[in-house]
């Protein structure tokens, strides 16, 4: 959690204002920064407030006035709650002085104090209250500072409550109101006049003496557990904007490139009255004769039943809190961030389950009424919308090609059926990719459409049709791509890929066109390392000190987002476990390319694709005019332990792979290799259970359910049918025209369809081609089509990364590129990669004799 959020959520309601301002603190950083970095002339409403005074000076000045602020309000709610604990305890003496007086002239023993078990547990939130300013008793403070439970009075509350606190959905749970119980003068003249007045030998007498100290009890209790409450309250204080500061003064001279932070707590922080070294053990003493005073009067003399009673109060206020104030706070959060993403995904639509994360309760099905010949039926709207009609389209067809006598053989003919019904269903999407994926194997064994790899090719029954088709789904390449995703998990983990990306950003200098072209040569090493999903993310989180500098509208801005998402494209051919459809590709060859023979194809490639579409971009963004560049500063931290280890592990990891050709004889495949780096990062515990189960498991099905379509097109026969018929139409054209004509129809199947389905669709029928040539080649053509579908990146919904820069926003909220910038730039990106491919690519491809 963001500490601007935790901060929110941890303050007490009544003392929200006397907090340091952190949210206002962060916009003041960055105002200064843009006073620091947009010297020259520039328009009214742009131009920085704050421009002639150094920024140390200014920020220095607002931390003065806050912790001013909160010295003042320290000082004055510590004296008051010290007050009314000293007032307590005189209280509490009075009472049972009063008590054993009372029980010696009445002839009887001295009374016990009444045992929590007797009174009960005090619940509800604002029940009573002692005294002029006793607060609930359902408060409490996160303090995520300590740990010792024994040591620490907060820990019961710390320990269960991480994340949620009171906020502005709780200020009315803490009020000062009219004194319900008699006050310490009261209780000693009460006492005192019941013990002049009493007539010992009456009944009834007795039974008000004993029901008066009974009500005297229970008033005690309460007030030894808010006060608690409270002092535990005002530590909490203390360490959250001692925290507050901290975290505050290391933003801005990261931001602002400076070093106050250290000068500045030694200087004023620490010198503050809240934040001297003696006011914590104070307040630790103070806690301690709530706990002694607790024991004495309620626990008889147990201090560990004593504690353990009070700290139930504070769990018992985290349930309370959970199921009201925190619970509503963060409904309403949640609902605005369901608004901001139903408006910022272009009608597109929203998986339910997502939807359901965002409120607290799963949105209502809006109904509609029909009328039918047996009375009036109320359905689900969507059954109405275009998706329905849509699947009953792809239904019917399906259902004519199982009956239409197209294909010789049924086997052929019923897998003929299945690869439309299929293709159509991952080309619309009319149901999520991986849930078609799962249909796969269940229509390959319903229909019958898998033979014996062997002659006479017999039709496989049920059973063996089963087992023929879950083998094909789980194959080494899925274990690579596993493999894949637990490095890059890793590298994000422990911030290695943000630190070299970094470094590399912040030798670019302030030129726009080094910035861009070092930016997009960073999002392409990164998509080779942890994915082009994830390197657009990771790059834009770096640049984004720079946007928030550059003018609104500027060309800049834009080019360098345009460039970090097309790069990502280009970066996703770069390695075997860039993206989904370079796995796909591994197995469907034979045999498959060496990480080395990969990268010899695949480096040249992609610097040249990647100089060309920079050219482009200077010349159609032109975002040198009127441009200033905020340098981007390594991080300063030092390569800590595990970072060196789990780059050591990587990087042998990949060397692995590269030289697994070589290797063969003892590791047999790469998707063996993979297993090394799952089992070292979960092993030791750099990765967590949590790590794994958020790899992105539906690619995994969709790949899975492609290479199962594969094999079972494949074994029925149809495949091979299919490609005798085109290798007639093609007959007589050279490699090289067969190349263009299947790198160009790749291309623009993949611009309008998702890069990995069109290769699930496209590649095994390219290879089968390559295979039934006259010259067969059927690598080279499978590597091109590959290539082909990571290099188309004419529409926004291309890809992962044009899909990440057309939602990437400003701080107004507006997006930074529209439609027609892909269109008029990213149609140009990809034609210069295939020129690329089919020229430079075809050559390496050759030379390595594929």
């Amino acid at each position: 959690m963001k500490f601007s959020h935790s901060i929110q959520f941890n303050a007490v309601p009544d003392w929200s204002s006397h907090y340091i301002a952190y949210s206002n603190l962060k916009k003041l950083i960055y105002h200064l920064e843009k006073s620091v970095h947009q010297s020259g002339p520039s328009d009214v409403e742009t131009r920085p407030l704050l421009t002639n005074e150094d920024p140390e000076t200014v920020f220095s000045r607002a931390l003065d006035v806050e912790l001013e602020k909160i010295s003042s309000f320290y000082t004055v709610k510590e004296k008051e709650l010290f007050d009314e604990v000293d007032e307590l305890l005189r209280d509490i003496e009075n009472v049972a002085s009063d008590e054993d007086g009372d029980a010696f002239a009445a002839g009887r023993p001295p009374m016990h104090h009444t045992t929590s078990e007797q009174i009960g547990h005090h619940r509800g939130p604002r029940s009573s209250h002692s005294g002029p300013s006793v607060r609930s008793t359902e408060d409490g403070i996160e303090d995520s500072d300590e740990d010792d439970e024994d040591a620490d009075e907060t820990a019961a509350l710390t320990k269960k409550r991480r994340s949620i606190s009171g906020s502005a959905g709780g200020m009315a749970r803490r009020r000062t109101v009219p004194n319900l119980m008699l006050n310490s003068t009261d209780l000693t003249a009460s006492m005192t006049e019941n013990t002049k007045s009493r007539r010992y030998s009456t009944t009834f007498d007795d039974y008000a003496e004993t029901a008066q100290l009974y009500s005297d009890t229970i008033m005690l209790k309460k007030r030894i557990i808010s006060l608690y409450v409270q002092l535990c309250e005002l530590k909490s204080y203390i360490q959250l904007n001692k925290t507050g500061f901290s975290k505050v003064l290391k933003k801005f001279d990261k931001i602002v490139d400076r070093e106050l932070r250290a000068k500045y707590i030694a200087n004023h922080v620490q010198s503050a009255y809240p934040f001297l070294d003696d006011r914590i053990p104070e307040l630790d003493d103070r806690i301690q004769q709530m706990v002694d005073a607790y024991a004495e009067y309620v626990t008889q003399g147990d201090v560990q039943a004593a504690k353990k009673d009070l700290r139930s109060h504070l769990r018992e206020h985290v349930v309370w809190e959970r199921n009201t104030v925190w619970r509503d706070l963060i409904g309403i959060e949640r609902r605005a961030e369901a608004a901001t993403l139903g408006s910022a995904l272009l009608g597109g639509r929203v998986d339910g389950s997502k939807l359901r994360l965002q409120g607290d309760e799963a949105p209502k099905t809006p109904m509609r009424e029909i009328e039918t010949p047996v009375g009036r039926l109320t359905c689900p709207t969507w059954l109405f919308g275009t998706t329905t009609f849509t699947l009953i389209g792809i239904i019917a067809i399906f259902v004519a090609l199982l009956l239409a006598p197209i294909m010789e053989k049924p086997e052929q003919q019923n897998c003929l059926a299945m690869l439309v019904f299929v293709s159509l269903l991952w080309a619309t999407e009319a149901i999520p990719l991986f849930v078609t994926s799962l249909l796969i194997p269940f229509l390959c064994v319903l229909l019958n459409v898998v033979r014996a790899d062997d002659k006479p090719y017999k039709r496989l029954n049920s059973k063996e049709a089963t087992a023929y088709v879950f083998a094909a789904m789980w194959t080494p390449v899925i274990m690579l791509l596993l493999g894949g995703f637990s490095v890059a998990a890793a590298l994000s983990k422990c911030t290695i890929d943000k630190r070299i990306a970094t470094f590399v950003l912040s030798k670019a200098g302030t030129r726009p066109s080094t910035v861009i072209i070092a930016n997009m040569f960073v999002a392409a090493f990164a998509s080779m390392l942890v994915s082009n999903v994830a390197a657009p993310v990771l790059c834009f989180s770096i640049i984004e000190p720079m946007l928030r500098n550059l003018p609104t509208g500027s060309n800049m801005s834009k080019a360098v987002i345009m460039g970090i998402a097309l790069a990502s494209n280009v970066g996703g051919m770069l390695s075997p476990i860039a993206s989904p459809q370079n796995v796909v590709a591994l197995g469907i060859m034979e045999p498959p390319p060496t990480w080395g023979e990969w990268f010899f194809i695949v480096i040249p490639v992609g610097i040249v694709s990647l100089v060309l579409i920079w050219v482009l971009l200077l010349l159609t963004f032109q975002p040198g005019k009127g441009t200033t560049i905020v340098p981007i500063r390594t991080v300063r931290e030092r390569f800590t332990g595990v970072q060196w280890f789990v780059s050591i592990v990587c990087i042998s990891t990949i060397a692995l792979w590269c030289a697994s050709h070589q290797l063969e004889s003892t590791f047999g495949d790469m998707g063996v290799i993979a297993i090394l780096p799952i089992v070292i990062f979960f092993g030791i515990g750099i990765l967590t259970k949590e790590d794994f189960n958020n790899f992105p498991w539906t690619i995994i099905i969709l790949a899975a359910g492609g290479l199962s379509l594969g094999k079972a097109v494949k074994s029925s026969g149809l495949l091979h049918t299919i490609a005798e018929e085109i290798s007639k139409e093609v007959d007589g054209m050279d490699l090289y025209g067969v190349l263009l004509i299947f790198s160009g129809l790749t291309l623009v199947v993949a611009t309008f369809i998702s890069h990995t389905v069109a290769a699930l669709i496209i590649l095994p029928l390219v290879a089968d081609i390559g295979r039934n040539m006259d010259e067969p080649h059927p690598n080279l053509l499978i590597m091109a089509a590959t290539l082909m579908c990571s290099a188309a990146m004419g529409l926004p919904t291309s890809g992962f990364p044009n899909m990440t820069a057309i939602m990437k926003e400003d701080s107004t909220g507006q997006r930074y590129l529209q439609v027609k910038h892909f269109i008029s730039r990213g149609v140009p990106a990809s034609v210069l990669t295939l020129a690329v491919v089919v020229t430079l690519g075809y050559g390496a491809m050759r030379v390595i004799g594929m």
